[in-house]
């Protein structure tokens, strides 16, 4: 998790208010909770690649004595560009992240497994671990499946694109420096 994740999650203590949990008030047991995400939760935390979503995030909080087990599990659909044809292009989310909650002294997210929020922290906003979640599931880089980008755009990418006999040709006629040129039967007489 990332270190700006306490700056972080205090910014978002306004926003997002329907993914506070009351984690101090909570009775020990197992608690469900759904979310339905769409673009506009990702307009709202200033995603850069994921343009639109349609998912569903099922989170089991088990409270035990001194601390919580969070368990999310995420399924649906984001909207991406294709970094080859700029054009939407759909990809499947199914993923799972687990991690335990605990109060401390001081916020400490330097474990991927546990997780440490101030005591006098009485709620706690899962908005910005079900965003690093998703965001994690975002390859980097995105392309249609062969054949399926846009023809238009696929056709001005190849007219635009310099071929391999093209370049090959270049370097064939670019004077060489003579310096490679003993360089290059140093290698050829080993």
């Amino acid at each position: 998790m990332p270190n700006f994740a306490k700056f972080f999650s205090r910014q978002i203590v306004g926003m997002f208010s329907e993914f506070k949990i009351a984690l101090k008030s909570m009775p020990i047991g197992t608690h469900e909770f759904e979310y339905r995400l769409d673009g506009q939760f990702f307009k709202e935390m200033e995603s850069a690649d994921i343009h639109d979503a349609s998912l569903t995030v099922n989170l089991t909080v088990n409270r035990k004595s001194d601390f919580y087990e969070m368990a999310f599990v995420i399924n649906g659909e984001i909207t991406l560009l294709c970094d080859r044809c700029l054009d939407e292009m759909a990809l499947d989310v199914d993923t799972e992240y687990d991690i335990v909650v605990k109060y401390g002294d001081a916020y400490n997210d330097e474990s991927d497994e546990v997780l440490i929020i101030p005591e006098s922290d009485n709620y706690f906003n899962v908005a910005h671990l079900i965003y690093d979640t998703v965001s994690l599931e975002v390859p980097m880089t995105h392309v249609h499946d062969e054949g399926d980008c846009n023809e238009d755009m696929s056709e001005m990418l190849r007219q635009h694109s310099a071929s391999e006999t093209d370049d090959q040709q270049d370097e064939d006629d670019a004077p060489i420096d003579p310096r490679w040129s003993e360089l290059k039967k140093l290698t050829e007489n080993n």
